[in-house]
């Protein structure tokens, strides 16, 4: 069945009343901040994402400059099949990561990574066409989803940042395990987008949790 398109602030709206102690950070930590949907540049999102896995902010950063550096303007997938590995790891890419860039632009050439049309495929689909790229897993194609697509439902477990953050608003000892975080998520359907950023938030917003946990108790 398919979901009502609403706002993003209405989507947030709906979330907060569905849950009291949620509700109370939510109204605590302000409005969700997700940025406009400019157009999916889909080769050259994935492989920044691809670029930035298991590296420190600095250093991927620095990779990716380089990396952006080798084409004549914006990265495309068919200059990537163009270009040798070694032209590849000469901006700082591993062998294993620039082995993913090659596997990217192979995919999104023939089809398997479409280069629009994402709306006609759910998020699942998705997270198996992306999945079928070398280097890009679960993780990666939901997190594409969500700031690359703004999808509304969904629901990472696996990101350590919702898993702590979910714990530090519900006020609980240790991060729950991936799949009972998935049971928790379901009262947030269609819009469990929302709840993980606001466990993001909970990780780094200048917010006195214990006092928004308090106050949902009340």
């Amino acid at each position: 069945m398919a979901v009502p398109r609403i706002s993003l602030s209405r989507a947030v709206e709906e979330v907060a009343d569905r849950d009291p102690r949620l509700g109370a950070y939510i109204r605590q930590a302000g409005p969700m901040e997700l940025r406009a949907s400019r157009g999916v540049e889909v080769f050259s999102a994935l492989a920044a994402s691809i670029l930035y896995q298991q590296l420190a902010g600095k250093a991927a950063a620095a990779i990716h400059r380089r990396f952006l550096a080798l084409y004549d303007g914006p990265p495309t997938a068919t200059a990537t099949i163009g270009m040798s590995v070694d032209r590849l790891r000469s901006a700082g890419l591993s062998g294993a990561k620039a082995a993913a860039i090659k596997d990217l632009a192979t995919k999104v050439v023939d089809g398997t990574v479409p280069a629009d049309g994402w709306a006609r495929l759910s998020d699942e689909e998705i997270v198996e066409r992306l999945s079928a790229v070398r280097g890009i897993g679960r993780w990666t194609a939901e997190m594409f989803l969500i700031f690359d697509l703004r999808r509304l439902d969904v629901w990472p477990v696996d990101d350590y940042g919702v898993r702590k953050g979910h714990a530090r608003i519900f006020g609980l000892a240790e991060p729950l395990k991936p799949k009972a975080l998935e049971a928790e998520g379901e009262r947030f359907r269609p819009y469990r987008t929302v709840a993980a950023w606001y466990c993001w938030r909970a990780m780094d917003g200048p917010f006195p949790v214990q006092t928004a946990v308090e106050a949902g108790t009340k």
